[in-house]
């Protein structure tokens, strides 16, 4: 589950920073609006990558930050679109995890 979930956090990060240009492209915000909040974005998804595997804090504090992504759309309305799009990923992510791991848990390693 760990290694899905970094990967939907460390794509998140990544979207959120080249959501910057279009954002001031297209009149949404300035560019240190846009840029503070897709920056504090991104910092905060990959300091969470590095907190995943450390128990179920670490999924709550990832669902949290899902909130705030969409809740950010506020002063960024691209990222009500974003945020939706990335805590369906996060929270699949979360359930494919926890189907699968029964499953490999009752496999022998080779």
């Amino acid at each position: 589950m760990k290694r899905l979930l970094v990967t939907v956090l460390s794509m998140e990060a990544v979207v959120a920073l080249l959501a910057i240009v279009p954002a001031k492209t297209l009149g949404h915000a300035s560019a240190g609006t846009a840029g503070a909040v897709c920056g504090a974005i991104a910092i905060m998804a990959l300091a969470l990558c590095g907190y995943l595997g450390r128990g179920r804090g670490a999924l709550y504090a990832g669902s949290v930050f899902q909130a705030l992504v969409i809740a950010s759309g506020v002063l960024l309305p691209a990222m009500y679109i974003l945020g939706a799009i990335f805590a369906a990923l996060w929270f699949t992510g979360i359930w494919l995890g926890r189907k699968w791991e029964p499953a490999s848990a009752v496999q022998e390693p080779r």
